[in-house]
């Protein structure tokens, strides 16, 4: 049975949410500080986890960032810290979606059907070494991609930047991450680097003809890809 732990030092959010959560066919199990929530998942099979940011003993910033050293489990971040700059923060830390209180309860378990469609997804393409997602394919051993089909013709450093994004779905990198990852290099103002091989890599995906955004540009901060 699949497993979503919920973790909020509010008692009666954590009873609403799972509620909900539970009359979808779900099991829960419910935390009500950070290190109970790091507990659980390290000690148990999880599915998904639904954290509040503002938790007693560790908040979930650092609760996504040590879990995230082990585990790939799809992170929602439910919480009251409602400015841009907070969903982008929860975002960079790893979080794969975020929802701002007060909340539908509907929306969330929409979401955390959503998340978990695309975790199983994941799973299956990993096990052929394959990244699929609106179309685009992307096989690492082959060092091939193919959107609807089409073999696309990258360079080794489009490739690698590609993969790289897709890996992490959502979560933000920013441009010197990306430049440590693909040359291995130390970052020394490259921006423009990166920011070429992007511009190639949208022109060949066909962002503006398809409408598609498998890149998007977070201002400030650096690229993510969608999911």
């Amino acid at each position: 049975m699949t497993t979503i732990l919920v973790a909020d030092d509010d008692s009666a959010i954590a009873d609403l949410v799972t509620l909900h959560i539970e009359k979808e066919g779900y099991q829960t199990i419910k935390a009500f500080n950070g290190i109970e929530a790091l507990k659980a998942i390290q000690s148990q099979h999880i599915d998904l986890a639904i954290l509040d940011i503002m938790m007693p003993e560790m908040d979930g910033y650092e609760v996504v960032k040590k879990l995230r050293e082990q585990h790939h489990l799809p992170v929602i971040f439910l919480s009251a810290k409602a400015s841009d700059l907070d969903k982008i923060t929860g975002l960079v830390m790893g979080a794969d979606d975020y929802m701002v209180k007060p909340f539908n309860p509907m929306e969330l378990v929409a979401r955390v059907n959503a998340q978990l469609r695309r975790s199983k997804l994941i799973d299956q393409s990993m096990e052929k070494n394959e990244i699929v997602s609106g179309g685009l394919v992307i096989n690492s051993d082959e060092r091939t991609v193919k959107l609807y089909g089409e073999l696309i013709e990258l360079t080794p450093k489009e490739f690698d930047i590609l993969y790289l994004l897709a890996s992490y779905p959502n979560k933000v990198f920013s441009t010197e991450n990306i430049f440590r990852n693909v040359w291995g290099e130390s970052y020394f103002g490259n921006s423009n680097t990166v920011m070429v091989h992007i511009r190639g890599l949208r022109k060949k995906l066909k962002e503006v003809e398809n409408k598609n955004k498998f890149i998007a540009t977070v201002w400030g901060i650096g690229y993510k890809f969608n999911a």
